[in-house]
């Protein structure tokens, strides 16, 4: 059996891969087409024009499906190793909450171009970096709860160097960005898409795109370090029939129906 096969692995897997993938397509398009500038362009600036912008959105809105299954099979996975911990069950809720609000904002930021609505585009990028990132760092926290009893220290350690990796580049985006887009570097900053070395604001620029993207791989190296723990889950779905027929007769007694939902048992 490949590690793929075990368990929901494939979850965390896909959602990576089909998350970069939807970066790399979009963004090899608009170097093609000249849209972007081939060094560091924002992320989101890969699929602001057609005809990249169709493959982005519709990829994103893909991978937020998987980020939601991955985030909710995270959270069942944490809840039943955990069934009496409250402290433990109270951070599983919140970041189920966290992990959820970051894939809608993925969603939005897929869907609403920069250039076209770019407030609604910030809030969806402050709910994808921001809760994402707090949703880190909430499973880092569980880890280091749940270890040495539930699984290693090594795991804990790998993910606290992620959740930093992800916050030194939080830190940086947002403080740059804020002085690119606050400051006099000209009333057409949200539209451009091209920088030469001589404008305002390149540098600033440049440090902005490049911990955007820092953060992105960030966010890849923590959910592949889901795909161990995912190996060892699976989930069901229970079909409860309470009558032969759909029509409004009196329930009849019948069968309960388990249906193994994706994968393999516990």
């Amino acid at each position: 059996m490949w590690w793929f096969q075990q368990g929901l692995s494939f979850l965390p897997s896909a959602l990576v891969i089909w998350t970069a993938a939807a970066f790399i397509f979009s963004y090899i398009t608009a170097i093609e087409l000249h849209h972007v500038d081939p060094v560091l362009p924002y992320i989101s600036d890969t699929g602001t024009v057609a005809p990249e912008k169709c493959l982005f959105g519709a990829m994103l809105n893909i991978a937020a499906v998987l980020c939601v299954a991955t985030i909710y099979v995270r959270y069942k996975q944490v809840h039943a190793l955990n069934p009496e911990e409250s402290c433990i069950i109270k951070l599983n809720k919140a970041g189920l909450v966290l992990g959820l609000l970051s894939c809608l904002g993925l969603s939005v930021v897929a869907n609403f171009q920069k250039t076209t609505f770019f407030a609604v585009h910030v809030c969806g990028a402050v709910l994808t970096f921001g809760m994402g990132s707090l949703y880190m760092f909430v499973q880092t926290i569980l880890s280091y709860q749940m270890q040495p009893k539930i699984h290693g220290k090594q795991i804990f350690w790998i993910r606290l160097l992620l959740v930093i990796w992800c916050g030194v580049s939080a830190l940086s985006m947002l403080t740059c960005s804020s002085l690119l887009y606050t400051g006099s570097f000209g009333a057409d900053i949200v539209q451009k898409l091209h920088w030469n070395p001589e404008d305002k604001g390149y540098v600033l620029h440049m440090i902005t795109t490049a911990a955007e993207w820092s953060m992105s791989f960030s966010f890849f190296g923590f959910f592949l370090t889901y795909i161990r723990d995912f190996q060892k889950i699976s989930l069901r779905v229970e079909a409860n029939l309470h009558g032969l027929t759909l029509y409004d007769t009196a329930p009849c007694p019948v069968n309960n129906e388990r249906t193994r939902l994706l994968a393999r048992d516990l």
